[in-house]
């Protein structure tokens, strides 16, 4: 990832939350259209996969790198699925998986909707 131009970019890059969060599953033929390794893909069903580790109980992804709230990094971000391309800063998955891992909820500027964190 380049450096962050924006205070989400910044808040993203040193977040990581939504990577150890929620699996990552897409039609199969993404992977193929985005150039994703296929060591990088688990397959689920014969039509959707998911990133490698986060179809675990305690999901990963293989990708990040890093320690979640402090400093990560995606290893793959500009082939990233359109699941990790859908999440945004301040938006109700980002803002979900911070809590779940006891990150401070963002500040009120950044979110996407106008309702505090479930």
């Amino acid at each position: 990832m380049s450096m962050p131009t924006t205070e989400a970019e910044a808040i993203c890059q040193s977040c990581g939350a939504c990577c150890e969060t929620y699996r990552v599953s897409f039609y199969w033929a993404e992977a193929l259209e985005r150039g994703i390794a296929d060591d990088m893909v688990e397959q689920l069903t014969p039509w959707h996969a998911c990133l490698r580790g986060t179809n675990d109980l305690k999901p990963r992804c293989a990708a990040l790198t890093g320690k979640v709230g402090e400093r990560v990094a995606c290893g793959m971000y500009a082939a990233r699925p359109s699941p990790c391309r859908e999440v945004q800063v301040g938006d109700d998955r980002c803002r979900r998986a911070r809590q779940r891992h006891g990150l401070p909820d963002l500040p009120a500027s950044l979110w996407i909707d106008d309702k505090p964190a479930p």
